[in-house]
């Protein structure tokens, strides 16, 4: 080459390399998620004087850190934890933290393949010095009240001790004293608990041969250890009261002539060493206890506020059956049974041609030996599904009715039977509200549309008395207590009321207020749905409820009544919750700033505002183009902190020591990885009009290196409304129905996720009418490739791509994920994952049909693909796993067949054993790649991949994965 040509080319290459010569930033693949790092922001741990935050980081798969971070000043210090997250617990003073240490990502993948249990240790820190002292093979772990002097550490049971359901349940518990260091052992402890102010430590014993059983009590200040109650029983359920006073537990006996143990209520107050009161309550031996029942196992069993009644469960008791003896013949027959029974088989029809045995010689089969139909009966009258009795049985079995025994009387009330079932024991247990739904059970079984008679109910004597007929559960469920126990507020036919239970009045609470309290964004089949109610003031003077936007103080008769918002419909603003900072308040205490969730309907944006103590008006601190999230406070502090993301920067902590939550400082630095790839430019907010004609709303994700005028290929994801997600941060993961968008951003597509809203009787029709605008909106930007537009959904997302593509060819490729096919078929199948029908799903929630297919024909048929699919020219890439427990197996067998009948190009992938999504990591791995892999071939002309161009024979499975593994 020419030497002043090279001389040229070299000057050129100096003054166009940085860019020209620029390396792009790789997009993010499937094989980069394993070791994607990122904060674990439900594991985050505030200290009670706010002077640490802690929290959890490492890669999606791999051993975690966790960090201790100083919020005054930039103190930090990380600890390795294995590979399994958890949550640090700061003792209550803020001098110590406790945190488990599982075992490393290798260890716990070798105790899984060989089955040997996998332990942990636990690492207790002081946090003025960082000294620490660590603990191996523990269980569980609990420090000592308000100003903790101890902790009690639990150990799991050596591998050699014997393993099944009625060994001996004891194991050490060590008793750490944090300032001296000194140790203090008990052996054979099966269950423990500190008090309130961690005076006294209650603990049982659970020994073998049950040596030693019992329920003791140590007081941590003098270390004197007490015997409460020592017996050849087992012991459990520990529930001390909330001033830490009093407790009680139960007690299980062996007794010869019952299946299963009989249970007894003890109740201990009054602590005075020796002297300490003891009540045992079983009821066997009481007339007034019901036939047949005894203490339930599964129940919880604690005292009143005032140590005059302990309440507890009861359950059905099974009698032993005495009739079998060693040679398995009924011990109770006589030589006159016999014969009786012999008489009977004389008289079969003389027809027959079996001999029949005389009376000397015929035996009765012993009942072991005779071989019983395995059958399943369905009665057309049955309140529930024989399907859901299997599914519910272990629930139905464990169930308990609440009870009562009042120990100065010494008298037992039953509050729960087999009619009202459901009994909610209100604040202070001066009231009990109780749920019949036994006269209606069968038709909400039917169709899903609740009702139910409401009884308030006397503790003291079981005393019921009718609130609400036939109440309508479906719009509204709860009927909340206020504090006092005296008070509760329900909603009906589109207004809130209160009720005074002890002067049995109700109160019109909505009555004075110009505003619906009928939410109108809930387009379910159910009658006048209500708005959210946030519950009552601490003091019980107030309920605090929202309209469709503002947030309303009202007093607790109805005659008073304060816009905390200030009619913010104007600006389409929500107040979206109330955030509990304070874990001691039952309520919410207007003496006390109160912070709650605000968001712009119109721009998505998010923040949070206060109401100041004793104040009326809601001050918003802030919204942006943000969501924020995690409140937090410290419990004796006002340091606050929060998290803070958008559709580009993950969750970040922040912190501030001010209530009004300004100048907050970021403590982290989260997904330290996103800076090695290609990443999204962000999102826009596109408007449309649906088909029906309302203005709605899509947010579109750019894609990475995003440049105006160039047109992308897109993913439109689909399932309601998910336009209020328009700020959140999408993590790269492998997930459960197989689409991440960070993903395909980051490997050059736009993704489209427009809202919807139904019509009843048009669930599918509803998604034509607001999808297809959408997509036609979002190409209007420039930003969307119209030759180039897929579309996904899973589960009822995955039943509206099934119905979209027999109803366009607007999508050049489509994978739908379980989906429903046959609304008609699909109606009257089981959801196995409950065992109910389908039906009240249809006519009372998201299938948004009603009624049956039998007088709604044409509606069925008209939003069902399955009737369709002779249209379909898209290709389909669907998933349905054989153990799906939500949508049937079926009604991705009958699209996908009913697709290669017609010669559609349509796969289906089937993940053995998974239920509804994807839970195996090599699952979902694999789904995840299969779809992009797709997606890339039809929208992107990448070559496609032979499961998909010619598919993959059984024979040759193992070798295809194999080859694809990673």
């Amino acid at each position: 080459m020419n030497k002043k040509l090279f001389a040229c080319m070299f000057l050129l290459g100096l003054a166009l390399g940085p860019v020209a010569f620029a390396q792009e930033k790789p997009p993010i693949t499937w094989q980069d998620i394993p070791s994607w790092q990122y904060i674990r922001t439900g594991n985050t741990a505030l200290s009670p004087d706010g002077n640490w935050l802690s929290w959890v980081s490492g890669p999606s798969e791999g051993d975690l850190s966790l960090t201790l971070r100083h919020t005054i000043d930039t103190s930090k210090y990380e600890f390795s934890i294995g590979a399994t997250a958890t949550t640090a617990v700061f003792s209550a003073d803020g001098k110590w933290v406790a945190f488990r240490e599982s075992p490393n990502d290798a260890a716990a993948k070798a105790a899984r393949k060989s089955r040997k249990p996998a332990y942990s240790k636990l690492h207790v820190v002081s946090l003025p010095d960082t000294q620490q002292v660590t603990f191996d093979k523990i269980k569980a772990f609990s420090f000592s009240g308000e100003q903790p002097e101890w902790i009690a550490i639990s150990f799991a049971a050596p591998e050699s001790a014997p393993k099944g359901e009625n060994v001996p349940k004891g194991a050490d518990l060590l008793l750490y004293h944090l300032s001296s260091k000194k140790n203090f052992n008990l052996g054979n402890v099966a269950e423990y608990t500190f008090n309130k102010d961690g005076r006294y430590l209650a603990y049982t014993i659970d020994a073998h041969e049950q040596n030693g059983n019992g329920i003791f009590l140590r007081d941590m200040n003098t270390g004197i250890t007490i015997a409460l109650d020592n017996d050849k029983a087992t012991y459990s359920r520990i529930q001390w009261n909330e001033e830490g006073t009093a407790f009680a537990l139960l007690k299980a006996n062996k007794n010869e002539t019952y299946e299963t143990p009989v249970y007894s209520v003890i109740g201990i107050s009054r602590i005075n060493g020796e002297k300490t009161e003891k009540v045992i309550y079983s009821g066997v031996d009481d007339e007034n206890f019901p036939a047949g029942k005894g203490i339930a196992e599964h129940g919880r069993a604690y005292w009143s506020d005032d140590l005059g009644t302990l309440f507890f469960g009861i359950a059905k008791l099974e009698k032993k059956d005495k009739k079998k003896k060693s040679n398995g013949a009924d011990s109770t027959a006589t030589k006159d049974s016999v014969a009786v029974d012999s008489a009977r088989l004389a008289k079969k029809d003389a027809s027959t041609t079996s001999p029949v045995k005389s009376a000397a010689t015929a035996k009765p089969k012993p009942k072991d030996d005779i071989e019983k139909p395995d059958v399943i009966i369905w009665n057309w009258q049955d309140k529930r599904l024989q399907s859901a009795q299997q599914v519910q049985q272990q629930r139905d079995k464990n169930f308990s009715f609440a009870a009562a025994y009042h120990v100065a009387d010494n008298r037992f009330v039953q509050l729960a039977d087999s009619n009202m079932r459901n009994v909610t024991i209100g604040p202070k247990q001066l009231y009990a509200l109780g749920y019949d739904y036994t006269p209606y059970e069968l038709n909400n079984s039917l169709d899903g549309q609740t009702y139910v008679d409401v009884y308030s109910i006397d503790p003291k004597n079981g005393t019921k008395h009718l609130l609400l007929k036939k109440y309508y559960q479906s719009a509204a469920r709860s009927l909340p207590f206020a504090p006092n126990g005296k008070l509760i507020s329900y909603y009906q036919d589109g207004e809130f009321y209160s009720f005074d239970l002890e002067k049995k009045q109700t109160f019109h609470l909505t009555a004075l207020l110009d505003a619906s309290f009928v939410n109108e964004t809930d387009d379910h089949n159910v009658i006048k749905p209500a708005t959210p109610h946030f519950g009552w003031s601490e003091d019980s003077r107030y309920v605090l409820i929202r309209d469709n936007y503002d947030l309303w103080r009202i007093a607790a008769d109805g005659k008073q009544a304060v816009s905390l918002s200030d009619n913010w419909k104007q600006k389409k603003l929500r107040v979206m919750g109330a955030y509990s900072l304070y874990p001691d308040d039952k309520a919410i205490d207007l003496r006390k700033p109160q912070y709650f969730g605000v968001f712009n309907d119109a721009t998505k944006q998010a923040g949070i505002a206060l109401l100041n103590a004793g104040k009326t008006d809601l001050n918003i601190l802030f919204i942006d183009d943000h969501s924020y999230g995690s409140l937090r406070k410290a419990k004796y502090q006002p340091v606050f902190s929060f998290t803070k993301e958008n559709s580009t920067k993950s969750p970040e902590l922040f912190l501030s020591t001010s209530a009004s939550l300004n100048e907050a400082k970021q403590l982290t630095a989260n997904t330290p990885d996103q800076e090695q790839y290609a990443w999204s430019a962000g999102v826009r907010l596109i408007e449309y009009v649906s088909g029906h004609g309302d203005t709605l709303q899509a947010a579109l994700y750019l894609p990475a290196g995003y440049e105006e005028g160039k047109q992308y290929p897109t993913i439109t994801y689909i399932y309601e409304r998910l336009t209020q997600g328009l700020n959140n941060y999408a993590m790269p993961a492998f997930p459960g129905g197989g689409f991440n968008r960070a993903v395909y951003t980051s490997n050059g597509y736009a993704v489209l996720m427009p809202d919807i809203k139904y019509r009843l009787n048009d669930p599918g029709m509803s998604a034509v009418a607001c999808v297809i605008p959408a997509v036609n909106a979002a190409i209007a930007t420039g930003i969307v490739d119209s030759s180039n537009v897929a579309i996904h959904g899973h589960s009822w997302g995955g039943y509206q791509t099934s119905f979209l593509i027999t109803q366009t060819n607007i999508f050049k490729a489509a994978a739908a994920g379980a989906p429903l096919t046959n609304m008609i078929s699909m109606y009257s199948l089981i959801y196995w994952n409950s065992g109910s029908t389908n039906q009240p799903i249809f006519e009372a929630s998201q299938g948004r049909l009603s009624p049956g297919y039998w007088d709604n024909w044409e509606a069925f048929t008209r939003n069902s693909p399955i009737y369709y699919i002779k249209q379909v020219q898209t290709p389909l890439l669907l998933l349905h796993n054989d153990k799906d427990g939500a949508v049937d197996y079926t009604q991705g067998i009958e699209y996908y067949n009913g697709l290669r009948r017609l010669n559609k190009p349509v796969v289906m992938i089937t993940y053995k054993g998974e239920n509804h999504g994807i839970a195996k990591d090599p699952n979902k791995k694999d789904y995840a790649v299969r779809m992009l892999e797709f997606f890339d071939h039809h929208l992107k002309a990448e070559p496609a991949p032979d499961w998909w161009a010619r598919g993959i024979d059984l024979m040759d499975m193992e070798k295809h994965l194999e080859d694809r593994a990673f």
